[in-house]
């Protein structure tokens, strides 16, 4: 335990900007004594990782739901708990090869055969900060703890003030299994998270949306910090004419409907052919109703988590309906929602709304949906290259043609055909955004390579040739010849 910083600091409500940079000084101290960190340590702060998932599970899933008002416990488990065990038990099953140097050849090639050698090799940064969101408050800081710990980082986090029960259980947890000096959680509002942002962490990861992330940007550019940013932006989907709707809408509807949308992946806005509207409208209306024949009191169906948010997303709903948008609200059972004791909204389906309305220009981050029609399927990636590339990107169908043309047309984070959201779940692939929806990835050995340091490493031969090869003044012929071999 550091001697500055005791458990109980973890839980205070708002920590000072000197507490928390006598906190980072205190990981730095500790980081630089202990040398070099083993393939043992790190294993063994991966496996104190999983304990304190298993040991608070159900501590972890109250929080959660009070924060909510109602979250799905069987969703709190798979997506906040179990989703967070995997990735940790991968990185243990995978450190010691990942920590491996990589050979690499010597240039030029004279050198190799004099006895020269290069490689690299995987270094600990030092002290990570992760800024962690509300939508998923466990699973989004603890799955990058994979990466961080497996690459041999302290960390500090700052988790969301809008879930703060479980902020609070996290940091209580955590303390629990960890020194100060090793992992150490920050709980506090706005200007907490505005002064975390500003400490002179070695790396910064932040989960969040893109216009707070200018913010941590701006604020980790004073001190130079590089960042990973997972933001977010509005995912589309691309139904071509050849998927099969019946089994597109059931995929479709499942993720918009977890954890009632408030997922950065989560579909944000479906193109249809023009043709198949009704087909994709009753589709909907029937996987939806198999999936939640009731919505209000359903355990399953996860509240929206605070009353602005509500407030927000209603009304995207009622100024399209104010324009005359037609608004198709899937309620299986024709529940009064205005009767409730937590912040549900009906998935709801929105039909062509005009491209100035509030739907079509803000990340929805709900279980509304907007729909819009097309002709040809040039006309979607025309849209989706005229708009911020997006975190996901969507692709129904069994047209080999137009997954080639959507995969190379289009830019964003990632992709999923035939399904959404499943990329993400994926530790053999990197998950990241680009442009406004993110830069940097991390998850497995690519969360292991963002969060170390790639040292590069040349060992001269026995011999150094450089004098014989015209390498050292004075120049003269031999230098030409070899550059001209090199230039050729």
């Amino acid at each position: 335990m550091s001697e500055t910083i005791s458990p109980t600091a973890a839980v205070t409500e708002d920590m000072s900007a000197q507490q928390m940079q006598d906190i980072l000084s205190s990981q730095k101290r500790a980081y630089l004594n202990d040398g070099v960190v083993s393939t043992a340590l790190r294993i063994d702060r991966l496996e104190r990782a999983v304990n304190v998932l298993k040991n608070n599970q159900q501590n972890f899933v109250d929080a959660m739901t009070a924060d909510f008002g109602h979250r799905s416990e069987h969703q709190s488990v798979f997506t906040d708990i179990a989703s967070s065990i995997g990735p940790l038990r991968h990185a243990q099953k995978h450190v010691a090869g990942w920590q491996k140097k990589q050979k690499r050849k010597v240039t030029p090639g004279v050198l190799a055969l004099l006895g020269a050698k290069a490689w690299v090799e995987y270094q600990p940064l030092g002290v990570v900060g992760v800024i962690s969101p509300w939508n998923f408050p466990v699973n989004l800081t603890f799955a990058p703890l994979a990466g961080i710990l497996a690459a041999g980082n302290r960390c500090m986090i700052k988790p969301s003030e809008y879930t703060p029960e479980t902020s609070k259980a996290m940091a209580i947890a955590l303390a629990e299994e960890f020194d100060a000096d090793e992992i150490s959680v920050i709980t506090g509002g706005p200007e907490t998270g505005a002064n975390f942002s500003g400490l002179a962490f070695d790396h910064l990861l932040f989960t969040g949306a893109t216009s707070v992330a200018k913010h941590v940007m701006r604020a980790a550019a004073a001190n130079l910090v590089p960042v990973t940013l997972e933001l977010g932006g509005k995912s589309p989907v691309v139904i071509s004419r050849s998927a099969p709707m019946a089994t597109t809408t059931d995929a479709l509807m499942t993720g918009k409907m977890l954890n009632a949308g408030q997922i950065c992946l989560a579909p944000d806005y479906v193109f249809v052919p023009e043709e198949r509207m009704g087909e994709f409208v009753e589709s909907s209306k029937q996987s939806v109703a198999k999936m939640y024949p009731t919505l209000v009191d359903n355990p399953d169906y996860t509240s929206v988590v605070n009353e602005r948010h509500f407030e927000r997303i209603n009304n995207y709903v009622e100024e399209a309906r104010g324009n005359g948008v037609e608004v198709v609200e899937i309620n299986p059972a024709e529940e009064d929602f205005r009767q409730q004791p937590a912040n549900k909204i009906p998935p709801t389906l929105v039909i062509n709304p005009p491209e100035d309305s509030a739907i079509m220009q803000e990340e929805i981050f709900g279980p509304v949906l907007a729909v819009k029609s097309y002709a040809q399927l040039d006309e979607t990636i025309s849209y989706v290259n005229d708009h911020d590339r997006p975190l996901g990107l969507y692709y129904f169908g069994t047209d080999q043609k137009e997954v080639d043309q959507v995969l190379g047309e289009t830019t964003s984070g990632g992709v999923t055909l035939n399904d959404v959201l499943m990329h993400i779940s994926q530790e053999n692939l990197p998950f990241g955004g680009v442009g406004p929806s993110g830069t940097g990835s991390y998850h497995g050995e690519d969360g292991f390579r963002s969060f170390s340091h790639t040292k590069a490493v040349f060992r001269q031969a026995k011999f150094n040739p450089a004098e014989k090869l015209g390498l050292r003044p004075p120049y003269g012929d031999k230098l030409m010849n070899l550059l001209k071999g090199q230039m050729k």
